[in-house]
């Protein structure tokens, strides 16, 4: 398999994303099915901006995520504590109408039009949440934050299997939009990246898509497998995700670690294995999602039953990634994913995969730990983690007075 698949990747970038796209950087949701959209559950027109926590992260039901998503990373240009202030009280400000909608307002015939109008003249809130968090980079000697750095937020680890590219990774500053349809974050991201100008420089950025459940439960990635089955909810996933540690700074209560990797998935190679093996690397069956000693998705395996590996491998993804133990328990991670199609590389191949994203308390004892297990398990032949970053998600706004990071920096 490895000599197939050094053939399959001959002569290609090591950060798989690349730099130079025969096909162009193709934003995801708009390869997928026009009805995509309609044939999936319910999606909300808006989502509420002020709270404890901010939006775009939990909803009731994780099968209700939106559409379409966009990460952006930037690095902060701003010269001083004053900028960034000022930066962030912008953001809050584009954030608080984009996700509201509304009518921009008319500044005359001599000035550049208020809005670019690319989803018409009155903006829709159309289910966009903007969740925005900040990288390590931000805490260095620049803005006088070293001192309220969150405990355990570092630049992405690189672990055995990665291919990292700087181009696609880390980041001052994330911010994730995720809405019912690909044309809002477009728009979104044009109005943020204007207002903010010589404040912020687009790092990195990548769209995606979440497609609907084909034919029933969680959405599939594009190894054809569906992807979160496990994924905590309800009160199981808010003990997993908020910051409440004393020993973290008292602004960044009420906040979360995120992860962001972005993984090519060698889709063609892929398609050359059995299903057979397949599901081994996986544990769970192609079509229905279950796992290989159960019959429905949402069946829980039992490890203790298999203890050698006979029917779900010891190396499976699922087994690794969560052994359903009573010490591992707390290891697991709410995840928030999308696929991704950036077209072609330079050698022809289709560049598409998965932006993975997760939050947690504690990125060292739940990320980490659980990658860790991962290392060299046998999917590594046919993904390749290429970007990403760690980031620490903001706490939430309180009312329409508050802003960005008001606590860390005020």
């Amino acid at each position: 398999m490895n000599v197939s698949r050094r053939r399959f990747l001959s002569g290609a970038t090591a950060g798989a994303a690349g730099t130079a796209l025969t096909g162009g950087a193709l934003i995801g949701g708009a390869q997928a099915d026009a009805h995509a959209a309609d044939t999936g559950p319910a999606m909300a027109d808006s989502y509420p901006f002020h709270g404890t926590h901010q939006a775009g992260i939990l909803t009731p039901d994780p099968a209700d995520k939106q559409f379409a998503s966009c990460y952006a990373a930037f690095d902060v240009t701003a010269g001083d504590t004053a900028g960034l202030t000022e930066l962030m009280r912008t953001l809050t400000e584009r954030a608080r109408f984009l996700t509201s909608g509304g009518t921009p307002p008319d500044l005359g015939v001599a000035q550049p039009p208020a809005d670019s109008d690319v989803i018409g003249p009155v903006v829709p809130a159309d289910g966009l949440t903007a969740t925005v968090s900040v990288g390590a980079g931000l805490f260095d000697d620049r803005f006088g934050l070293a001192a309220h750095k969150p405990r355990k937020l570092t630049p992405m680890r690189v672990f055995p299997n990665d291919s990292p590219d700087p181009a696609w990774m880390h980041g001052d500053l994330l911010l994730q939009l995720c809405a019912n349809h690909p044309d809002t974050l477009h728009h979104a991201i044009r109005d943020i990246t204007k207002h903010s100008r010589g404040q912020m420089q687009l790092r990195w950025k990548i769209e995606g898509y979440n497609s609907p459940p084909r034919p029933s439960g969680t959405s599939r990635n594009l190894l054809g497998f569906k992807d979160g089955t496990a994924n905590p909810t309800g009160a199981t996933a808010r003990q997993l995700i908020w910051v409440d540690d004393p020993a973290e700074p008292s602004w960044a209560q009420g906040g979360s670690y995120q992860v962001v990797r972005l993984i090519r998935m060698l889709v063609e190679f892929w398609d050359r294995v059995s299903i057979n093996e397949q599901e081994g690397m996986f544990g769970r069956r192609r079509d229905s999602g279950a796992p290989l000693d159960g019959t429905n998705e949402f069946d829980t395996p039992d490890y203790t039953a298999d203890p050698k590996g006979s029917v779900i491998p010891l190396d499976s993804h699922i087994r690794l990634a969560n052994p359903r133990t009573h010490q591992t328990a707390d290891q697991r991670l709410v995840r928030r994913s999308y696929n991704y199609d950036l077209g072609l590389d330079q050698n022809g191949n289709i560049q598409a995969g998965h932006i993975f994203t997760c939050y947690q308390q504690d990125v060292h004892r739940q990320f980490e730990t659980v990658q860790t297990r991962l290392i060299n398990e046998p999917l590594i032949d046919y993904v390749q983690p290429f970007g990403g970053g760690y980031f620490y998600v903001l706490p939430g706004l309180a009312d329409t007075s508050d802003w960005y990071g008001r606590a860390l920096l005020a």
